[in-house]
């Protein structure tokens, strides 16, 4: 298969691509600088989102494009010019998405657009399966939410759309250096009062999660890409100091963080317990349920 992915440099991304040309497949990676990027059998380097660039009529005849642009939520205060740009940089480039999909005369069987379980709102005693269709009230709920809707578009082409709204994806990259970077110092603990839900998912998982949305047409709609067992933070943070043989003892209250991070402390603070009903019920074969497992895999 010919696959295009935006996003293909960045930690899910990477993986993703690594993953397909393993398996013999071509990867077209649409990147705003295509001449600095390091040459990789299997991987082309298109342009895109510039004047000159002319990404429609450079790809060759493709399958399935994944969709994983955006600006990352995780560096920088949230700033109201940089929720802005947040959002702006996911509603762009999936408008581009759609405008080449538009252009082409053979159409892409799927188009894999990312999300977050962000949709959802935060609670600490409700769980969400893809049923719940009412998005929450907070930033990152309207930002999933547009984003989303965008990304749907591209069924008016008659293209299978899945929108895989991720979890807190464990891997060497992205969240879980940090989370556990107190706990090789001695000095790990809850954060907040420990209630908050994790919906974690390794980062296995998410490859194996978007490829199984790629090859099957019975997935279609929104996708929860987590484990079939969150835990609230408090447990979380006991089986980092588990497997690590760290202790977990020095709590952090909110209010510093909310201090030191704005409302972009909800990450952490706020949380949601997002079940994978639908992978579950279309027999995606999960390689990490248990937590412990996936940590032990990453961290020892």
């Amino acid at each position: 298969m010919n696959i295009a992915i935006t996003g293909g440099t960045g930690f899910v991304g990477s993986a993703l691509t690594e993953s397909f040309v393993n398996d013999g497949h071509s990867v077209y990676i649409l990147t705003r600088n295509p001449d600095n990027k390091p040459v990789k059998k299997g991987v082309t380097y298109v342009k895109w989102l510039k004047d000159d660039a002319e990404p429609a009529k450079e790809l060759p005849n493709i399958h399935a494009i994944v969709n994983l642009a955006g600006e990352s939520i995780n560096s920088g205060r949230w700033t109201e010019e940089r929720k802005q740009r947040i959002l702006d940089s996911r509603i762009s480039s999936t408008r581009e998405i759609i405008s080449i999909i538009q252009q082409r005369d053979k159409k892409p069987r799927v188009l894999v657009n990312a999300s977050a379980i962000g949709y959802y709102g935060s609670s600490l005693d409700q769980s969400f399966t893809e049923n719940n269709t009412e998005a929450g009230n907070d930033f990152l709920a309207d930002v999933s939410k547009k984003w989303e809707d965008e990304a749907m578009n591209a069924q008016n082409h008659g293209v299978r759309t899945v929108l895989t709204r991720f979890g807190i994806v464990l891997g060497e990259e992205g969240a879980l250096p940090l989370m556990v970077l107190p706990y090789k110092l001695f000095i790990g603990g809850k954060l907040g009062d420990g209630r908050q839900w994790y919906s974690w998912v390794h980062i296995q998982d998410v490859i194996g999660m978007i490829r199984f949305a790629v090859d099957h047409e019975s997935v279609q709609g929104p996708l929860n890409v987590t484990a079939p067992e969150p835990k609230r933070m408090n447990d979380f943070g006991k089986t980092v100091a588990e497997v690590l043989n760290r202790p977990h003892w020095i709590p952090v209250p909110e209010a510093p963080m909310q201090a030191a991070l704005g409302e972009k402390s909800g990450i952490v603070l706020k949380g949601q317990c997002v079940l994978p009903q639908k992978a579950k019920e279309l027999g995606y074969p999960f390689r990490y349920i248990k937590l412990k497992d996936a940590l032990e895999n990453l961290l020892v």
